[in-house]
């Protein structure tokens, strides 16, 4: 927000210069990014929070600048001289939903003329960054950015019957809004109408059938007050985000309507000349009062530990023009916030209103007294060990909204679960709640790439969404994500290794280790997104708890990825569930072990996770160990087979083995390749 410190000086008496005032406003909350001088004036650049509407204007700026510097506002009258005419005769005004636009008032000026801005209107307008288009059109900005309310000007000879309706669009009703664009209306909209058509959509923008022209002779001044909330979810369903539509819908002054219309129409009337109607058609079916709020001397204390007085309380509130009722017996007050505050509700409102023109600076840095005692969170520990277990790896933990794009987010989502759908987004391109970790990781992969970074681990333990019943809140489930590619080990002078689907593996079974959890299977599956050869699920007693892969070359061209990347996703939450194995002690084995090796021409459908079942089903208690360690594939070999090598590690339970016995044992699992799976013994 940019505000002129000339202007401001129209509107209050100042006793500080433009940089002064700018370090003030900060100490005062109302943070001044930058001061810079543009010509005889210098321009104040302010980063306004959302819940400060009655900032966005020089008359708000103005307030606060006038108790800072210990002066007051300086008085401004509408001094309009007004036609014998009634503004009544010349238009109606109805509102259909009170709801949505509690109160609408217009003036109307006949006889004016269109034509370029005086140089003083444009200069000012183009030193806080605005375009000037013609002096309706200019007037009706310049009072929005002087006094906060947003106004519009429609061709009054251009509304059918002369009328204007406050209603919801009918079905089917489209409008051509002034940026030349059709844009289709719903049922949830407010608009302007005239006797037959939608002429603006409230708060946001007006449209081009009744747009000011050179031909314009009679305006209609719009000047109301609209439900902020409905201005954001239209604002954001028709992708228009305008000046006005960014003040309507965090709250204005539900007060200001008459006096923005008349200041309108006293500008228009000294520049486009033309004669003021008699009378505000001002339309207010039903009256907004605000409730009074307490605030108490020890709470304004308590909180900040700012020794100030009740009555020091009281002088602050009245110069922001509050309504004050001091009770100095029980050192507490009742105060009632004016029409522009609409931030004002409780008692630390005023706390802090209080604080901020006291001095922030003033608030003592010390950490509130606790008493109590703090605990880890359950599971809190297996949380903590499994990020130790995965950074140890060399993954990196990340970190992914919740909002994501539902286009991406379908690629990675389990079966046909219902979608949680945001109903007022803060992006219109990521209006839907994430239902895998799967879409934020590849992202970040993404990113890494576009800087130039190629080897990339990543983790995320987050929540996953799906929509609920009807009014209920999403069904979250807790779930770890992972993703790798590029180098095993980066920047290795022995080499560049690429990460394969078994490192993947690797990392998915340490968290199965690291998680003390024991009896699961991992078997081939076929996933949608993920590579048919190079997909695997990992179940525990029939359920599955993880899916993990290269990811399939079509979802990985729509990220434009141009080297492998892996990715998998686990159910946490179920993890978690289950029932850890008990760490128990084992004393060091005292007799050596034996190591046999096989290698054998196995048939492509046979799972490595299968041999080494059998292999240990055998029920020969001398095993200690299957583990393969080659396994090879080229075209010698007959169709439909792969090579496949691994060892046997045997040790006997209180006595050496001979080689004897050792044979013996190794022959049962040579016989077991040939018999059950058909291999071919080297």
């Amino acid at each position: 927000m940019k505000i002129s410190y000339n202007w401001l000086g129209e509107l209050a008496t100042l006793t500080l210069n433009a940089k002064e005032l700018g370090e003030r406003l900060t100490m005062a909350g109302l943070a001044v990014e930058a001061v810079e001088r543009v010509r005889d004036d210098h321009i104040l650049d302010l980063d306004l929070t959302s819940n400060r509407p009655d900032a966005l204007s020089h008359l708000g700026i103005a307030r606060e600048a006038a108790l800072l510097c210990g002066t007051s506002l300086t008085p401004r009258e509408n001094m309009i001289n007004e036609a014998d005419e009634r503004a009544e005769s010349s238009a109606t005004v109805e509102i259909l939903d009170p709801d949505l636009c509690p109160r609408y008032a217009a003036r109307i000026v006949r006889g004016v003329t269109v034509a370029p801005s005086p140089k003083w209107l444009v200069d000012r307008l183009e030193s806080i960054g605005q375009r000037a288009v013609n002096n309706i059109a200019d007037i009706t900005n310049y009072v929005m950015f002087e006094m906060g309310q947003p106004t519009h000007a429609f061709d009054l000879n251009l509304l059918h019957g002369r009328r204007i309706i406050v209603r919801r669009p009918r079905s089917g009703e489209q409008i051509t809004t002034l940026d030349g664009l059709t844009r289709e209306l719903s049922a949830e909209m407010l608009v302007i109408a005239d006797a037959d058509r939608p002429v603006a959509v409230a708060g946001v923008m007006g449209g081009a059938d009744t747009e000011i022209n050179e031909q314009t002779r009679d305006v209609l001044i719009e000047s109301a007050y609209f439900n902020p909330a409905s201005i954001r979810h239209t604002a954001r369903a028709l992708g228009l985000d305008t000046e006005a539509s960014y003040r309507f819908a965090r709250g204005g002054d539900f007060e200001a309507q008459v006096r923005a219309a008349d200041r309108v129409a006293q500008m228009v009337a000294e520049i486009a000349g033309g004669q003021v109607l008699k009378g505000v058609i001002d339309i207010y079916p039903t009256r907004i009062n605000r409730d009074p709020v307490s605030v108490r001397e020890s709470r304004i204390e308590r909180l900040t530990g700012l020794k100030v007085s009740i009555e020091q309380a009281a002088e602050i509130l009245r110069k922001l023009e509050f309504e004050v009722e001091l009770n100095g017996n029980e050192k507490r007050l009742r105060a009632v916030a004016p029409s522009f505050r609409v931030d004002i509700w409780r008692e630390e409102d005023l706390v802090e209103e209080v604080a901020r023109h006291v001095g922030y600076d003033l608030v003592d840095t010390t950490l509130p007294a606790w008493s109590g005692a703090g605990r880890y969170l359950s599971c809190d520990q297996q949380r903590r060990n499994l990020r130790r277990a995965l950074t140890a790896m060399g993954f990196d933990e990340a970190y992914s909204f919740s909002f994501v794009n539902g286009e991406r987010d379908k690629l990675f989502r389990k079966d046909d679960r219902p979608v949680a759908t945001l109903s007022n987004p803060i992006d219109i391109n990521q209006s839907e709640m994430r239902a895998s970790l799967i879409t934020g990781l590849l992202d970040g992969v993404q990113h890494n790439f576009n800087q130039g970074t190629r080897d990339v681990k990543l983790f995320e333990i987050g929540r996953v969404f799906e929509a609920a019943a009807s009014n209920e809140r999403p069904v979250e489930r807790e779930v770890l994500g992972i993703t790798m590619t590029g180098s095993v080990f980066p920047d290795d002078w022995r080499g560049t290794k690429q990460l394969e689907f078994y490192d993947l593996k690797g990392a998915v079974e340490v968290v199965m280790s690291t998680l003390n959890i024991s009896g699961f299977t991992i078997d081939r599956a076929s996933v949608e997104y993920l590579h048919p050869g190079q997909s695997a699920v990992l179940a525990r007693d029939g359920e599955e708890i993880a899916r993990f892969g290269r990811l399939h070359p079509r979802v990985a061209s729509l990220y434009k990825f141009r080297q492998p990347v892996f990715v998998g996703e686990l159910e946490f939450e179920k993890l978690l569930a289950l029932p850890a194995d008990r760490v128990r002690y084992h004393a060091l084995a005292r007799f050596p072990t034996v190591a046999r090796d096989v290698s054998a021409l196995i048939p492509d459908t046979v799972m490595w996770g299968d041999v080494e079942k059998a292999a240990r089903d055998l029920g020969i208690s001398e095993i200690v160990s299957v583990r393969v360690f080659d396994m090879y594939k080229s075209k010698e070999m007959p169709e439909g087979f792969h090579s496949l090598a691994f060892r046997v590690i045997y040790r006997g339970e209180g006595r050496t083995l001979t080689d004897e016995q050792v044979a013996g044992m190794h022959e049962r699992v040579r016989a077991l390749l040939e018999d059950r799976f058909g291999a071919q013994l080297r």
